[in-house]
């Protein structure tokens, strides 16, 4: 037995490094190049690159012609973090070396690594010409037409393997890649035929969350809850389900149902904004009002600027008549930053309803230029100046209303009255 198979007995299956590395040491000094080489590659496949590395630049020092342990030294490089000395490694491999192809595709990686993907795209198309029916190159330019969002480019390498019966490759399942290429696409119904085309065993959580979610997307709200519930079972600490299956119950008009969702959700993720927000919609929905407003503050908690769930609690506090605490919301979000617009006309209300008339006519003067072609505005402002008794501030209010309505007679009477008075 060569001391390079001795070395892998101590360490695979006696776990014994003390030795292992003293017959490492001999294998390096007796072991035949050919069998050192393997004892590298296993090595390398295991993880102890320190020895791979050893193993692979004395051979090469001896057989500086055997380009493929340049491209094994470049990778331990930029494992290492070392990509200069990768890619001078690499470019040492010449146009006419059997590895040239193989160290085009490394440096494609090299590149991609650094974050130069248009030098990575370069080097796969000059191995794309020479090589042209090699699975592996359409599989990297796949990828990285994938990586970069370039889908339309990556759908054909994708399709191109799959034609020529290349199910999976370095843990990829081309289907899966075939899905969500589609899906990024916005080809939405080929995208779920490719996953549902899938073998069982390739629909693992993220697989089957994506598939649920193309449901959804196409409104296919009972596939969606089934596929999504199944994922639940299955992996019920998959957090982003949640929001999914809700809005899938909620497309069914499942409310009750999508709140009990919302609630395990949370659960798993105590502050997750989408399932807080949907919460809020689906706990008004059912007039739950309380849930809602605990939905909202919950929410206001860990985002104290978010402006929609401000402006939708103060929408409740409005219907529901909670003024000091519509005031009380508004006052502590105008001293962080300037109101919405719908919130200078929720806090007018209030104001108004608390008699106090000056702050809501401030208010209603603040909110007055962005809603003075909105007709409920001008409404509630008509209103407003009538029971302050401002005949001028009323005559202008109902003539923007006119301008807009003119067929509504009653205001026009109103209009007409105040114009014949002294």
């Amino acid at each position: 037995m060569s001391y390079s198979e001795q070395m892998l007995t101590k360490l695979q299956e006696d776990h014994d490094w003390t030795n292992a590395k003293k017959l490492f040491a001999l294998a390096l000094r007796h072991d035949d190049d050919d069998t050192l080489y393997d004892l590298g590659q296993q090595l390398y496949g295991l993880g102890f690159t320190p020895q791979a590395k050893r193993i692979f630049e004395k051979l090469l020092r001896d057989h500086p012609e055997e380009d493929e342990l340049r491209t094994y030294l470049a990778d331990i490089a930029v494992s290492a973090g070392d990509n200069d000395a990768a890619i001078d490694l690499l470019a040492a491999i010449q146009p006419d070396s059997p590895a040239y192809v193989q160290g085009l595709l490394a440096t494609a990686d090299v590149y991609q690594t650094m974050g130069i993907p248009e030098v990575s795209e370069q080097k796969l198309k000059e191995a794309k010409r020479l090589a042209p029916d090699e699975p592996v190159i359409d599989f990297a330019l796949a990828e990285l037409y994938f990586t970069l969002g370039r889908y339309e480019e990556a759908l054909p390498y994708y399709q191109r393997l799959q034609d020529q019966g290349v199910d999976t490759m370095a843990e990829v399942v081309i289907g899966q890649r075939l899905g969500a290429t589609l899906a990024g696409m916005g080809d939405y119904e080929e995208a779920i035929t490719a996953y549902e085309d899938l073998p069982r065993e390739a629909l693992d959580a993220d697989t089957t969350y994506q598939l649920g979610m193309l449901y959804l997307e196409t409104k296919q709200y009972q596939q969606a809850i089934k596929t999504l519930t199944e994922l639940q079972q299955s992996t019920p600490d998959y957090a982003p389900l949640y929001p999914a299956l809700a809005r899938a119950q909620a497309g069914l008009n499942q409310l009750t149902d999508a709140l009990a969702t919302v609630h395990i959700g949370l659960g798993f993720d105590e502050f997750n904004s989408d399932l807080l927000k949907l919460g809020f919609n689906y706990a008004t929905r059912v007039g739950d009002e309380d849930r809602a407003v605990d939905f909202a503050k919950k929410e206001l908690d860990q985002d104290p600027d978010d402006q929609d769930m401000i402006i939708s609690l103060s929408n409740l506090y409005v219907k529901d008549g909670q003024d000091d605490a519509n005031i009380a919301l508004l006052t502590q979000a105008a001293a962080a930053h300037e109101l919405d617009p719908q919130m200078y006309w929720n806090i007018a209300k209030s104001y108004e309803r608390e008699e106090k008339m000056d702050q809501a006519k401030e208010n209603y003067l603040l909110a007055y230029p962005h809603f003075r072609e909105n007709t409920d505005f001008l409404l509630d402002l008509i209103r407003f100046f009538q029971s302050i008794a401002a005949r001028q501030e009323l005559l202008a209010a109902l003539k923007q209303y006119l301008r807009l309505v003119p067929t509504d007679m009653a205001m026009q009477d109103l209009y007409d009255d105040l114009l014949d008075e002294p």
